[in-house]
């Protein structure tokens, strides 16, 4: 800042702010985006930020109305180089979405042969599920007030056994049983099979073994109720085979939900991967429209290369007459007695 500048030293904290003027839509306008852009570039590469690397060729100098491609064709004075860019940039546009719809169709397609097999499975585990109830409402038993008997027969136990055997029994199966990770039989109720199965726990945090209960049916379903875990009081460890039992509704309705929602979304997905890209004629169209346009800028290009060929072709057949008449000239001798 030069000496007499007060006005900056006592009230602009000594500082003077340099203002570089650019036209709009102008050379200048673009050099300055473009130095921008390289700026921003260097910027993401030292703080490794990649994730916004990109430009848009046909749009980068939006702020001054003008892009690349413009500027190009101003200068050369060759409009069809801008028609040409916008085409590409309109063919590149249309298949990128093209690619994109074959992508969804294309995993639509692996979708529905997934709903497929989920349907089948689900419809599959219904009609097992149902089973198992209808033979479990025939064969109920009730009281007299209506609550629902509990008629457990466990192997080792009479059959007229009351709640608070049943659960003892339980209780004493569930601390020494050791089936190696197989199911093993121990009674049965209205007709389904009680099981018992000695686990790990799934995190081998610790070496305890740990048995778990299923109450099974014609259905091959296991059911369980407090997670197979066995209560420690008898008479509520008596009750766990039939609380498994008496969720089997719910059951049925959540596999009935899962069908219905699989049924909805399975038509929307074979639709998208039935349908076609509508715009594949209009890509056709660009593409026709850039081949015109490139071969009018090769014809614009062709003569000029034709006549600097021909006046190469009139340059080489100069140089041997030249070369003749040098040799003719050299070949000429005076008399010796001519000076």
């Amino acid at each position: 800042i030069r000496k007499g500048n007060e006005i900056a030293k006592f009230f602009a904290d000594n500082k003077v702010a340099v203002i570089i003027y650019a036209v709009e839509k102008s050379l200048d306008s673009y050099k300055f985006n473009l130095l921008y852009n390289k700026q921003l570039f260097i910027d993401q590469l030292k703080t490794n930020n990649l994730t916004k690397r990109t430009i848009d060729e046909g749009s980068m100098d939006e702020k001054s109305g003008m892009n690349f491609s413009e500027y190009v064709a101003i200068l050369s004075g060759n409009t069809d180089l801008l028609d040409k860019a916008k085409l590409e940039k309109q063919i590149a546009g249309l298949e990128s979405e093209k690619q994109a719809f074959n992508r969804s169709k294309s995993s639509a397609k692996f979708k529905v042969q997934d709903y497929m097999e989920m349907l089948q499975s689900t419809q599959s585990r219904l009609s097992r599920m149902s089973t198992d109830w209808e033979n479990l409402q025939q064969r109920l038993q009730k009281r007299s007030d209506g609550t629902i008997e509990n008629p457990v027969l466990l192997d080792g136990l009479p059959p007229n056994a009351n709640p608070k055997q049943i659960g003892a029994k339980l209780n004493e199966i569930a601390n020494k049983a050791r089936t190696a990770g197989d199911y093993r039989e121990i009674g049965n109720l209205y007709g389904f099979q009680l099981l018992v199965k000695t686990e790990l726990p799934k995190d081998n945090s610790t070496l305890e073994r740990v048995n778990r209960f299923f109450i099974t049916g014609e259905g091959n379903i296991k059911y369980t109720y407090n997670n197979g875990l066995m209560a420690k009081d008898p008479e509520t460890a008596a009750m766990n085979f039939l609380r498994a039992l008496e969720k089997l509704p719910g059951f049925v309705k959540q596999e009935q939900e899962k069908i219905a929602e699989i049924q909805k979304d399975l038509p929307i997905l074979q639709e998208v991967v039935n349908g076609t890209w509508a715009k594949e004629s209009r890509l056709s169209e660009l593409k026709t429209e850039l081949a015109a346009v490139e071969r009018k800028i090769q014809l614009s290009i062709t003569p000029e290369t034709k006549q600097d060929a021909s006046e190469q072709a009139e340059k080489q057949n100069e140089a041997p007459k030249v070369q003749e008449s040098i040799i003719r000239t050299k070949g000429v001798h005076s008399p010796r007695g001519v000076l």
